[in-house]
């Protein structure tokens, strides 16, 4: 991933109310001859109770368009890079710890949704799931269910391994009429 892409999403978490939190996903081996900001990843606050908007939002009210079809299909093969992408710059080279591990879902989980928002697909509701786990000979199975309309609702997955931990990311592109 890119200096310019970490700086960007490390901008927008912060501008939504994110927290600062474990500084190991890489940026250490860089040198430490650079700023102490580019050495921290960032958590959102939206599990923490308490720290949303006190301030109800007005409703926006929008016109119908009556469009049911998407003018711009979701762009699985481009969702796929910045899953590799992303998954291999922050995990690459992680040992597992059960509670670093807890924190870089919820960093990683945002960088890439922060990445695919970045694509500007309209219409489409991205959801982000990540799995860290610890790799020691052991079987896991993973399973999702949503209602799904096939003609215009997709997803794209990517698995990672190193030697101590394994990673699942599935990004799903739900269309919204």
């Amino acid at each position: 991933m890119s200096d310019i892409a970490k700086d960007k999403a490390a901008r927008l978490l912060k501008k939504r109310g994110s927290l600062s939190s474990l500084s190991s996903h890489g940026l250490l081996a860089r040198g430490k001859a650079e700023k102490q900001k580019d050495c921290m990843s960032t958590v959102s606050y939206m599990d923490d109770p308490g720290h949303h908007d006190d301030i109800p939002r007005p409703a926006q009210q929008m016109e119908n368009t009556y469009r049911l079809e998407p003018s711009k299909h979701f762009p699985e093969a481009t969702v796929s890079n910045i899953l590799k992408d992303v998954l291999t710059s922050y995990l690459q080279e992680e040992k597992y710890e059960p509670e670093l591990c807890r924190q870089m879902t919820k960093t990683i989980s945002e960088v890439i949704k922060a990445r695919v928002k970045d694509l500007m697909i309209p219409r489409y509701k991205i959801i982000v799931l990540i799995h860290i786990g610890q790799l020691n000979e052991q079987s896991m199975r993973i399973g999702s269910r949503c209602l799904w309309n096939a003609n215009t609702d997709t997803f794209s997955s990517f698995s990672f391994c190193n030697r101590s931990l394994f990673a699942v990311a599935n990004v799903y592109g739900v269309y919204f009429e």
